[in-house]
C-alpha cells in the first residue's frame, strides 16, 4: 500500500484481505445498513439486540454471501486498480514513492472505477442485510447473493443494478481516499517519527486512524446510497435527501456512524493487516530460488 518500487502485490490481493475481514465484521455491517434505511433513533447496540432477540444470533450473519460477494468485486477493484495505476504513474515519474497528491489522484480514481464495478453487489448486499427490518409485505426473501443477482435481473430489469450508482461512486472516491491516503501518511509516520517497526502494530494504529477518517467522510454518502438501493421503487438523491431533512433533520445525514465506525474501523484494520501479511507471503514465495529462476 505504500507504493514502493520492487514490490509485485497481485491485483487480487485488496479483494482477498477484505473478504476474510467482512466474515468478522458483517453482524455490525448489517446493523449499520438496518439502521440507515430504519427511520427511528434507536442506539447501534439497541438495533442488534432487538434483532439478534428477535431472528436469534445466527441471524446476524445473514446476507453474509453479498458481503463477501461486494469485496470479491468492489475491493478486489479499488485495491488492484490503485495497486496498477501507482504502478504506471511511478513509471512515468521515476519515483520510488509517490507522493500524497498521487497517492491521493490513484485512489480517487480507483474508488470510482471500483463503485461501478461493485454497483450491482452493493445493491444486493444492501437489500439481503436491511430485509428484516421491513414490514413482511416488503421484503424481498432473497436466500443467497446469487439468487439475489438471478431475481433481479429477470424481475426488475437490468437497470436496477445501476440504482444509486452516483452515490456509490461518490462514496466509494471518498472510501478510497479517505482509506489508503491516511493509511499510507499514517504508517509513514509512525515509521520515521517513531520507534516502532513495520509491523503487525504499526500497521493496526495506521489502519486505525484510516477507519476512522474513512468512516466520517463517507457517512453523507453512504446513507443516500443505502436509502436509495433498499427502495422498492427508484428514489433520486434528492428526494431522499429531501425527505430524509423534512422528517429527520440534517443529522439524518450521519446517521448509524457509530455502527458504521464499529463496523468499518475494525474492517479496516482487519483488512490491511491481512493484506500486509498476505503481501509478506507472496514477496516471499517470489523470494524463493525456485522462482527467482523464472
Amino acid at each position: 500500500m505504500s507504493g514502493q518500487k520492487g514490490t509485485k502485490q497481485p491485483f487480487w490481493l485488496g479483494g482477498a484481505a477484505a473478504s476474510m475481514a467482512v466474515c468478522f465484521t458483517h453482524p455490525l455491517d448489517l446493523t449499520k445498513y438496518r439502521m440507515q434505511v430504519l427511520q427511528t433513533r434507536s442506539p447501534m447496540l439497541s438495533t442488534l439486540y432487538t434483532f439478534a432477540a428477535r431472528d436469534g444470533i445466527p441471524s446476524l450473519w445473514s446476507g453474509l454471501s453479498a458481503s463477501i460477494l461486494r469485496q470479491s468485486t468492489y475491493s478486489t477493484a479499488r485495491f488492484g486498480l490503485y495497486t496498477v495505476l501507482c504502478r504506471q504513474v511511478q513509471k512515468q515519474t521515476g519515483q520510488a514513492k509517490l507522493s500524497t497528491t498521487y497517492t491521493i489522484a490513484c485512489a480517487g480514481v480507483a474508488g470510482g472505477l471500483a463503485g461501478m464495478v461493485g454497483n450491482p453487489t452493493e445493491v444486493v448486499l444492501v437489500r439481503m442485510c436491511a430485509d428484516a427490518a421491513k414490514p413482511p409485505a416488503e421484503r424481498f426473501f432473497y436466500s443467497d447473493a446469487a439468487t439475489a443477482l438471478y431475481r433481479i435481473g429477470k424481475d426488475e430489469g437490468l437497470r436496477v443494478f445501476g440504482r444509486g450508482l452516483s452515490a456509490n461512486v461518490v462514496r466509494s472516491v471518498l472510501m478510497n481516499v479517505a482509506q489508503i491516503a491516511p493509511y499510507a501518511a499514517a504508517k509513514r509516520t509512525l515509521l520515521s517519527r517513531t520507534q516502532l517497526k513495520d509491523d503487525i502494530w504499526t500497521h493496526a494504529l495506521a489502519s486505525l486512524f484510516a477507519g476512522t477518517v474513512a468512516t466520517t467522510v463517507c457517512a453523507p454518502a453512504d446513507v443516500l446510497k443505502s436509502r436509495i438501493q433498499s427502495a422498492a421503487q427508484g428514489s433520486t438523491v434528492m428526494q431522499v435527501v429531501r425527505e430524509g431533512l423534512r422528517q429527520e433533520g440534517p443529522v439524518f445525514l450521519i446517521k448509524g456512524w457509530t455502527p458504521a465506525w464499529l463496523r468499518l474501523t475494525p474492517h479496516t484494520v482487519l483488512t490491511f493487516v491481512i493484506m500486509e501479511k498476505l503481501q509478506e507471503l507472496v514477496n516471499l514465495t517470489a523470494a524463493t530460488p525456485a522462482r527467482a529462476v523464472v
